[in-house]
């Protein structure tokens, strides 16, 4: 076991020096102190994974040295030990915040045992430490790139908001990051050590929407054999994110307002209330102003959960993000998918994905990016490698039949067109241009005679 960095506070010098000698033999990095200043010196000016410290010091107090280490250097571990000890003063000792405490003369392998259970423990909590940063990096607002001013809005609204109870509206077109912006929201707020919990509203019908978000009781319906809590109960202390809230029935929308209201509601078939402490974020892509209008969404729910709006705009509204979030994509990809040699995009690859109207949005273009790397050869990523419809952005434009003129005739400018592209970004092979249009050699042949293709330079 890798024991890390330790510091030793003992005034007594030769007790200082036998145990420095041991724990150095058992291949611990130990740097011995004789006190109470000696320790804070040390202290601050490096970084040690565990203290083991006695209590009673000429200069100081243990627990004194304890505190100061609890405020300023908290992931260090800490063992108190003493010649003087109490069933009392251990018990102090742990709700202080030491680790261990040991009483003199300390036996081997119980100070070796304890020592491990430090560092494992230590081990922990740095993985945590890390874990914690890898979900910052994902859905803090370090993930979310975008410089257009109707995006920078969008992070100031977040800034001032994210620490409020306020209920906050997302909306935008599908694919245009609403989920990443609501996880961003709730690892900005001081809930971020509570539960972060997603629902899809539109994936589920209204009986079974119900139990989702309040839970049942055993009994509540054919196949109810036991109770189950629901996610607003799961969310509690955190954050509840409803996506797709515009396709609520009227019947749920009801729900849904006293529970946004009150924070109070029962489980299906159940009598018993829950509230609960819970953030309420909710998304949706369709024009709710609209649907009131319509009568199809209630007005009095609209005005509830539209105090705060977060409207963000397509990705063909933001052209100048595109390659920052292109870059960041396949920097992303590359790392998961093994292709350290993807350095970037030609600036004609560039050029098209900014042309292009990205009706899949932020989505779409991360799916973009996936596929090029994962099929690309090259250091950077060229038209070539980019799905046709990025290529030619207008796509194929078919003009009215004239009179007497048959479909077929009409449609064979537009195909052969789209065989050429991909027979030229293929460098001419038949395999790989029938793999690209998802059709066999043999129809791919057969298209190639009939449209004159078959006779073209270069054909493999």
């Amino acid at each position: 076991m890798s024991y890390g960095s330790m510091l030793l506070v003992d005034d007594d010098r030769q007790v200082l020096e036998a145990m420095t000698d041991w724990l150095i033999e058992q291949g611990i990095e130990v740097d011995p102190c004789v006190g109470y200043v000696d320790a804070l010196s040390r202290l601050g000016q490096k970084q040690y994974d565990l203290m083991l410290a006695d209590i009673r010091l000429q200069d100081g107090d243990g627990f004194d040295l304890l505190e100061q280490s609890i405020r300023r250097w908290p992931t260090m571990q800490v063992i108190l030990m003493t010649g003087y000890g109490t069933a009392d003063s251990a018990i102090d000792a742990i709700r202080a915040g030491a680790f261990d405490y040991l009483t003199k003369p300390l036996i081997d392998d119980e100070l070796l045992m304890s020592i491990e259970r430090a560092m494992a423990q230590r081990q922990v909590i740095d993985e945590n430490t890390k874990l914690k940063a890898e979900l910052d990096r994902k859905h803090g607002m370090g993930n979310i790139v975008g410089q257009d001013p109707r995006m920078l809005r969008v992070f100031d609204v977040i800034e001032s908001v994210a620490d409020t109870r306020a209920t906050i509206l997302v909306t935008g077109e599908s694919g245009t990051g609403k989920s990443m912006i609501a996880r961003a929201i709730h690892r900005r707020s001081e809930r971020r050590g509570g539960p972060f919990v997603e629902v899809a509203c539109g994936a589920l019908p209204e009986n079974l929407l119900e139990s989702e978000l309040f839970g049942h009781v055993a009994g509540a319906f054919t196949g109810a054999v036991k109770d189950k809590a629901g996610k607003f109960l799961q969310a509690n202390g955190g954050t509840i994110f409803l996506d797709e809230i515009g396709t609520a029935t009227p019947a749920m929308q009801v729900k849904l307002l006293r529970v946004l209201q009150e924070l109070a509601f029962e489980p299906v078939g159940g009598s018993e209330t829950f509230k609960v402490d819970v953030r309420v974020i909710l998304a949706t892509n369709e024009n709710l102003a609209k649907n009131v209008a319509e009568g199809k969404f209630r007005q009095d729910l609209y005005y509830r959960i539209n105090v705060i709006n977060l409207e963000l705009p397509p990705l063909r509204g933001r052209v100048s993000d595109i390659p920052t979030l292109a870059q960041k994509f396949l920097e992303e990809v590359r790392e998961d998918a093994n292709r350290p040699h993807m350095k970037g995009f030609t600036d004609d690859a560039l050029t098209a994905m900014q042309k292009y109207p990205w009706p899949g949005n932020v989505r779409e273009l991360q799916n973009v990016v996936e596929r090029a790397v994962l099929l690309g050869k090259q250091e950077y990523i060229g038209v070539n490698d980019l799905p046709l419809e990025l290529r030619s952005p207008g796509g194929f434009t078919i003009a009215p039949l004239a009179t007497g003129s048959s479909l077929k005739g009409a449609l064979k400018a537009p195909e052969r067109q789209l065989i050429l592209e991909v027979l030229e970004a293929n460098g001419w092979s038949r395999t790989a241009t029938a793999n690209a249009l998802g059709i066999n050699r043999t129809t791919l042949y057969k298209k190639m005679k009939r449209l004159g293709l078959e006779d073209q330079a270069g054909v493999k």
